[in-house]
């Protein structure tokens, strides 16, 4: 019984709410570029749209019909589809896409629909509606966009397995690609964001991808910083909070930090003395907001099932449902005129004609119908179908006054305005991808001044934060107590380097270990070698080992590397049981080996080239040097030098 239920919970009702997550509530429809939210949110303001601002909290009562998860979310969404500035025209405090400050209330802050809504959304005849959560209401499965505000917009949301993250791109760029699109090219576009800033696109892949942004920092005053765009998805806020994170952890220095934000922004970053803005700058990009790396998915909601796709399928697939839009809206229009001109025609021979005239004798119902009918048998050529009852029953709803102040002048006039539509409608539907570009090109040159590129695309590498970190931590050893770290009062300072760093240090034992910056560590009292590595060119360094084998015979050379490392696991790079005689990270230099006298040994000095041994991994075992005992080894740059440079250890 229980494992029924658990599978039954699983398999039926995790996969239901699954389901409802992906597809009502996290990821936009492709079709509109939509969240459920935001379509009966903006249905609420075409159903009270009057022209007027309503109260934000009236759109929200109104919207709790359609939407059953209460008017906090459905108030938030609102402002966040307002700040867009694309369909909802805002009146009042709703909020600072800079700053970070949240809106007013809603009963304080008012909207209305703009007319691009109208224009590229709205169209009641073309909607598709299905019943709304409690049945009493009919709401849109999607509006029949004839853009793609997907793109426009941007989009994210987090589902269960899923999630997405579309960017924004400019409003005329994206027109431009569908008319690409719909001339047969294959379109390239980039994001463009509301809050400025600069974007390196180079792993941007179509949709997909990643890319960089930065903030845009005038440096024209040498002795301070103005940020004067942000990245995207960051505010004045976050940005100042991660700079005074970033100097409190001594990554930089500043003197003071200032906000001037209003409709533009405006950071002020002074500097103390001796400190040059443009040397800041490549710190603030590595340790703060001012640059981020964003990754993008482009998920969306299509034929009822989540899809990744690339900007250039969904303005392909947006080019491909403006024509069908249009196709239908012309066809729609053209239904309606030919019903209209039928109407206008009947009126005018029933009124010309003097067909009236023959139901003044007429006594019942019947007998009328059948007069106007028979009335219109001779005109017939003239008519597109047969008359039927409700069309007599118009006729005779017309009133005497009509009758009598009737212009046949007028009537003909409207007629063949009637058909010189239906004449270009027929035109437009042969050529209908020229109507498109058309159309496209109309909202673009109405719309387009609304929306400049705001984001600057440029070609920038990313900050390494070890490059611009500052070195000033001090690495101490204490031989006394063994320890080793930045964090130690006393000790030798072996060298200076920054919390980014990794160290490698050897000791007499054989091991080596490589850690991250340390604070305080304890390595024992036998540090061989300390030293910073970096993990691009720590194959570059050649150690040399001179060492003793167990049984004393023998006086072995190995050069080696380190290449590949765990943080923190320590390796053995000294075979076991051997003493370590002389030690050194000299990439070249000479040994210079004095032996112990024996009878009849006439070489008592000899000096070996570490150049003249290959370099092995730090596993593999060294080379027999000599056999004879030794009283002293050297390590010197030079050969033959009377009082060699000694940079190794002696044993």
């Amino acid at each position: 019984m229980a494992s029924y239920y658990i599978d039954t919970l699983f398999n039926q009702n995790f996969l239901e709410y699954a389901s409802y997550v992906i597809k009502d509530r996290a990821i936009p429809h492709l079709n509109d570029g939509l969240k459920p939210v935001q379509r009966r949110i903006l249905h609420s303001l075409f159903e009270r749209d009057d022209g007027k601002f309503i109260k934000v909290a009236n759109i929200v009562g109104h919207c709790m019909q359609y939407h059953p998860h209460g008017d906090a979310s459905i108030c938030s969404a609102l402002v966040v589809l307002a700040n867009k500035d694309m369909f909802i025209e805002k009146q009042g405090n709703f909020g600072n896409m800079y700053t970070g400050d949240e809106a007013s209330a809603a009963r304080y802050i008012e909207c209305r629909l703009l007319p691009l809504a109208r224009d590229v959304l709205y169209n009641p005849e073309l909607t598709e509606y299905e019943p709304s959560y409690d049945g009493r209401s009919k709401e849109p499965v999607f509006f029949p966009a004839k853009i793609p505000v997907v793109l426009i917009m941007g989009a994210e949301g987090i589902a269960v397995g899923m999630s997405t993250k579309i960017l924004p791109h400019n409003f005329n760029e994206v027109l431009d690609a569908m008319v690409q699109s719909l001339q047969g090219e294959v379109p390239v576009i980039y994001p463009d964001f509301p809050t400025g800033g600069l974007i390196d696109v180079s792993g941007y892949e179509d949709g997909n991808g990643r890319v960089l942004c930065r903030a845009k920092l005038d440096i024209s005053d040498p002795k301070k910083i103005v940020i004067r765009e942000l990245p995207f998805g960051q505010t004045t806020e976050t940005l100042i909070d991660s700079i005074e994170k970033a100097v409190k952890k001594g990554k930089f220095k500043v003197a003071s930090i200032n906000d001037f934000t209003t409709d533009k922004v405006e950071i002020e970053i002074k500097l103390p003395r001796g400190v040059q803005a443009a040397d800041v700058a490549d710190s603030l990009y590595a340790f703060t907001e001012c640059e981020s790396s964003i990754s993008v998915n482009l998920l969306v909601i299509k034929d009822k099932k989540p899809v990744q796709m690339s900007v250039a399928e969904v303005i392909r697939y947006q080019s491909e449902q403006l024509l069908s839009i249009l196709e239908r809206e012309l066809l729609l229009e053209q239904s309606k005129l030919l019903e209209k001109l039928y109407a206008r025609t009947l009126e005018r021979i029933f009124i010309e004609e003097r067909i009236y005239k023959a139901i003044e004798t007429m006594k019942t119902r019947e007998t009328v119908n059948r007069a106007v009918k028979d009335g219109f048998i001779p005109f017939a050529a003239e008519l597109a179908r047969p008359l039927t009852d409700d069309d007599v029953e118009m006729l005779l709803k017309i009133p005497i006054r009509r009758i009598s102040l009737y212009d046949m002048n007028k009537a003909k006039k409207e007629i063949a305005e009637i058909n010189a539509r239906l004449r270009q409608i027929k035109a437009l539907l042969k050529n209908l991808t020229g109507y498109a570009i058309d159309f496209i090109r109309g909202l673009k040159e109405k719309y387009g001044g609304l929306y400049p590129r705001r984001t600057e695309i440029t070609r920038y590498s990313q900050v390494d934060v070890r490059e611009v970190a500052q070195k000033n931590l001090k690495l101490r050893y204490d031989a006394e107590t063994g320890y080793l770290g930045y964090g130690l009062q006393n000790g030798d300072v072996l060298l200076e380097m920054s919390d980014y760093d990794k160290i490698l240090f050897m000791k007499k034992n054989g091991t080596y270990t490589i850690v991250n910056a340390p604070e305080k560590i304890f390595v024992d009292k036998g540090l061989l070698h300390c030293s910073l590595v970096d993990k691009d060119s720590m194959a570059d360094t050649i150690y040399t080992l001179v060492y003793q084998t167990p049984d004393k015979k023998h006086v072995c050379i190995k050069r080696f590397t380190v290449e590949k490392f765990i943080i923190d696991k320590s390796y053995l790079f000294l075979p076991d049981g051997c003493k370590i005689l002389l030690f050194t990270d000299r990439q070249s230099g000479f040994i210079s080996v004095n032996y112990k006298p024996q009878p009849k040994m006439r070489v008592l000095e000899e000096t070996f080239n570490i150049e003249d041994y290959h370099v092995k991994g730090y596993k593999a075992a060294g080379v027999r040097m000599t056999s004879k005992a030794i009283k002293n080894i050297k390590f010197s740059l030079k050969k033959k030098e009377k009082t060699p440079e000694e940079e190794g250890l002696l044993f």
